[in-house]
């Protein structure tokens, strides 16, 4: 049973992470496109921003792209600890989870 549970969280971290890219990279692509929709225009200003912008967009896919693995490892190693510390002082975590509760009943209840 715990190796399930393990499994289930590694998981979700994994697809979580890979959600936050991909939207990055639909954000940059859609960046991109609008960038070139108004390459017809031929105003000085407008393509200063818009070689601005595309360098900016280049700069940012390099960035993403060596960022990518580790943002996927960091992700497994925090819950691989999550999971290691929630195993062995499981009634901490059941007190951290019933304060975290608490708090948010508190706040919400003030609304």
């Amino acid at each position: 049973m715990t190796a399930k549970k393990s499994t289930t969280v590694h998981e979700d971290t994994h697809i979580n992470s890979e959600n936050l890219i991909g939207d990055f990279k639909a954000l940059m692509a859609d960046a991109e496109e609008l960038i070139k929709a108004t390459a017809s225009h031929d105003d000085s200003q407008l393509g200063a921003i818009r070689s601005k912008a595309l360098g900016t967009l280049n700069s940012a896919k390099e960035s993403l792209s060596s960022v990518e693995g580790t943002v996927t490892e960091k992700a497994k190693v925090v819950a691989e600890r999550t999971d290691e510390f929630v195993h062995r002082n499981p009634w901490e975590a059941v007190g951290v989870a019933a304060g975290i509760g608490l708090l948010i009943g508190l706040f919400i209840r003030r609304r």
